[in-house]
């Protein structure tokens, strides 16, 4: 019996909405990593890129919880001397709650090519709206 490998010939992308209103940023965030690496599929190859493609809504109603809105920080460097800015993370689910999601997807994605490739078929909104109608996305149901 032999082993199935996926290649891009056999490869069926799908496309899933996931509602993050009132759920918690890191949960939402491991799943839709879950869903764009493909992990979640039974012919799951860790050498290719079998995901889907995710949307993310409602960023900006996602939860964090215990204290991470006044402790945690979002930190840039510039590379020059005294180059560092600082963001809380109250202030970024406030200005910027897309970012947020954002980097709390890549933070858990594995850092090599294909999940660079995989993070450009992640898709997040602020609101409920998105233009990715015509590709009829399914509702991520908990299952």
């Amino acid at each position: 019996m032999s082993t199935f490998m996926a290649n891009k010939g056999n490869i069926v992308r799908k496309w899933y909405v996931i509602d993050a209103a009132g759920k918690p940023l890191g949960k939402t965030a491991a799943l839709a990593a879950d869903l764009l690496r493909g992990k979640r599929k039974p012919e799951y190859t860790p050498h290719a890129d079998c995901g889907d493609y995710v949307i993310i809504l409602n960023a900006e109603n996602a939860v964090l919880t215990g204290k991470k809105l006044d402790q945690k920080y979002y930190r840039t460097h510039s590379g020059w001397v005294g180059g560092m800015k600082e963001v809380k993370y109250r202030t970024l689910m406030q200005n910027r709650p897309e970012l947020a999601m954002q980097l709390a997807v890549r933070g858990m994605m594995p850092k090599n090519s294909i999940s660079r490739d995989s993070l450009t078929r992640l898709h997040i909104y602020r609101g409920s709206d998105h233009p990715h109608a015509a590709q009829k996305p399914e509702p991520w149901a908990a299952q």
